[in-house]
């Protein structure tokens, strides 16, 4: 088996539990042109006061899956501006893994034969393990935000105003918004992220403000 082929199976055994079940279905109804109007509003106006929170944090638990590969586990996210640094455990085997980086490269730990380095995220987890997650886009996406440098994107708005789905750069993501209101502005409970066989399926349990990577 190649050294490929190893990780991917040690990333699948590493994310061991389930996630939950998806919150993919069909797109919102359509909302009348007054309401969109409204929603599109708000929504540039989230995302120009979180362009203006470059630190933030989250925990919770992740799922991913690539064709006939996937699984779930813990994840930690850490950002600051472009840096980053992502940790993935798995309580009952006790493996981790840990992925950071900046604008200048990537670095993955935890991977059979010792860490890694590549000029990006994306590409990095591409060819170590053959599954395709988009870290720099997640970035934006998992706040509810269209992600910059991917191209247009189509934002399908639900009855409370804020996005119920995003499609970018050929992912589809579907969003789950906490019930309860809470500071401005508000971020996203749940998201699942699909292009393909590729999906990404985030549940928060938690968000911070002004938490920077360690490294």
């Amino acid at each position: 088996m190649s050294a490929r082929a190893l990780t991917a199976a040690a990333l699948a055994a590493l994310l061991s539990a389930c996630a939950g079940t998806a919150v993919r279905g069909p797109a919102p109804p359509p909302l009348a042109p007054a309401a969109v109007a409204a929603a599109e509003a708000a929504q540039t106006q989230r995302e120009t006061a979180l362009r203006l929170q470059p630190q933030w944090s989250l925990s919770g638990r992740i799922a991913l899956s690539n064709g006939r590969n996937g699984g779930s586990g813990r994840i930690d996210w850490r950002q600051d501006g472009e840096r980053y640094e992502v940790a993935l455990s798995a309580p009952v085997t006790r493996q981790s893994w840990r992925l950071s980086g900046d604008a200048g490269g990537a670095r993955l730990e935890g991977v059979e034969g010792g860490p890694r380095r590549g000029p990006d995220a994306a590409t990095l987890l591409r060819e170590t393990t053959g599954w395709d997650i988009p870290v720099a886009a997640l970035n934006d996406w998992v706040r509810g935000l269209r992600a910059q440098g991917q191209g247009p994107a189509r934002v399908d708005y639900g009855a409370d105003g804020r996005p119920a789905r995003i499609e970018q750069g050929g992912w589809r993501i579907d969003y789950r918004w906490p019930e309860a209101g809470g500071a401005e502005p508000v971020l996203p409970a749940r998201l699942d992220a699909v292009r393909g066989e590729a999906k990404v399926k985030l549940i928060v349990d938690e968000w911070q403000a002004n938490a920077a990577p360690s490294g």
